[in-house]
């Protein structure tokens, strides 16, 4: 396993106030803490962690996070790990362009559309998980179980939505709840094929994520480290 080149701890923090933001190209949770610091202009500093090489697992990165998840946020002498962390985090530091909403109905779905995407559908579908499934259970069981996942997650998710969704999840204006939804409708359609026109309104609001300049540059494709890093095509 190689190492990780990440600098001493208390050096990157002393060094410079700058945010700096470990994560990977293809990782939909890094994707979402890329699409919300673009959207708040917040400038940081891109460290590349290679998933497929392991280097989530070096010593340098578990000082930083010990459960060797992707994405971790640095920033001075705060360390947050876990998407929805660091997004909770960012919206109370760096209140500019907010991602809740003021309305405490609206504010309150988009808290439960990003946690359902980041505990009831999205770890849950790995190709870790799914091909533990495999081995333990049989060929064909990952991707079926995977699918069942995906398909009770944006069943519900369609429900929540349909008297709150317009041109985004909840409304006229991005918000917490679209900087999950797109990255993992975008992931998922992909990897697993799913035929979305079974969900209307994930369709339509993910179309319109396309035409948001700050979803396009936190894609893995516009990140860096993408060229060293071949989709699956399956599990």
């Amino acid at each position: 396993m190689e190492e990780l080149n990440i600098q001493n701890q208390s050096d990157t923090m002393n060094s410079s106030s700058k945010l700096v933001l470990y994560n990977f190209s293809h990782s939909s949770c890094s994707w979402r803490v890329r699409f919300a610091l673009k959207l708040k202009g917040l400038d940081y500093e891109y460290k590349a962690v290679n998933l497929v090489k392991g280097e989530q697992f070096s010593r340098e990165f578990e000082q930083l996070n010990p459960l060797h998840y992707v994405p971790v946020l640095v920033d001075d002498d705060v360390v947050v790990s876990d998407s929805l962390a660091i997004l909770l985090y960012l919206e109370e530091k760096y209140p500019q362009r907010a991602l809740l909403p003021d309305d405490h109905q609206r504010k309150a779905l988009n808290l439960q559309v990003a946690s359902i995407v980041c505990s009831s559908i999205q770890p849950l579908h790995m190709v870790t998980l799914a091909k533990h499934i495999e081995e333990k259970v049989g060929p064909e069981e990952g991707i079926l179980w995977a699918l069942s996942i995906i398909e009770k997650g944006f069943y519900a998710l369609e429900k929540l939505l349909k008297d709150f969704a317009t041109r985004f999840a909840t409304g006229e204006e991005l918000y917490m709840a679209d900087m999950f939804l797109a990255p993992e409708i975008d992931t998922v359609a992909k990897r697993f094929n799913i035929d979305m026109s079974a969900y209307p309104i994930l369709s339509r609001v993910y179309e319109a994520y396309k035409t948001v300049p700050e979803f396009l540059a936190a894609s893995p494709e516009a990140q860096p480290d993408a060229v060293f890093f071949t989709p699956p095509a399956s599990l």
